[in-house]
């Protein structure tokens, strides 16, 4: 440790924030980075995931807490309200935000159409993470393996992150299209942003239609 503060169980926690921060993301990774023992390793990541200075994804790996996040959630949540509205009234169909929990997708914001026939994704719906335009997103940009039962390919997740975005029709829902795209806040990734709605109005290839729009949503989130 090249700095102590005289308490020890401190200087150690603050050895894992850093081996975290510094890309050591599984327990073998922070036991070699720290140079603590296994279990002392696991017991001080359990221990700050407790307080929110770490969490842990869907396979485990460990990764900054929403305490030390470079976007707090309800900072993002207070900017994607318009962002999301101005998005639904461009694309004229229903958008969302989703986040990562574990082996789900959370929606944490929408903005829905008032009228007509739309896809409607109630805040707090926690969705799989084996179909939709945003769970390829939340794959492809975040960590995690492929789900066994997935409706997409590691194949496919390669050539989300190529070309910064991904679209899905009938995955989640039969007769249901999305095009999504992460939000990227210094090369991490804190959500996703996708619109979604009936294929007769998004087609089979809903990336040629609405891509632009969402990208230009989640670098605005991003930003």
């Amino acid at each position: 440790m090249k700095q102590t503060s005289g308490v020890g169980v401190l200087d150690k926690a603050v050895v894992v924030l850093d081996a975290v921060q510094a890309g050591a993301h599984s327990l073998a990774q922070l036991t070699e980075a720290t140079g603590l023992s296994r279990a002392t390793a696991h017991r001080l990541a359990v221990a700050l995931e407790v307080h929110r200075f770490l969490a842990r994804e869907g396979d485990g790996r460990w990764q900054l807490g929403s305490r030390l996040s470079p976007v707090r959630a309800d900072d993002l949540l207070e900017r994607a309200g318009p962002v999301l509205a101005r998005l639904r009234d461009v694309t004229g169909e229903s958008a969302q935000l989703y986040r990562r929990q574990g082996d789900s997708r959370v929606c944490v914001a929408a903005a829905e159409l008032t009228s007509g026939l739309r896809d409607t994704v109630p805040v707090g719906a926690a969705l799989p993470m084996s179909a939709g335009s945003a769970a390829q997103v939340l794959l492809a940009f975040g960590s995690g393996d492929v789900p066994e039962d997935a409706a997409f390919t590691p194949r496919v997740l390669a050539d989300v992150r190529r070309r910064g975005w991904a679209h899905s029709v009938g995955e989640r829902e039969q007769g249901v299209a999305s095009v999504s795209a992460p939000v990227l806040v210094d090369g991490a990734l804190v959500a996703a942003v996708s619109v979604s709605g009936p294929i007769e109005r998004l087609t089979r290839q809903p990336g040629r239609l609405h891509a632009p729009a969402v990208l230009a949503a989640a670098h605005e989130l991003s930003s």
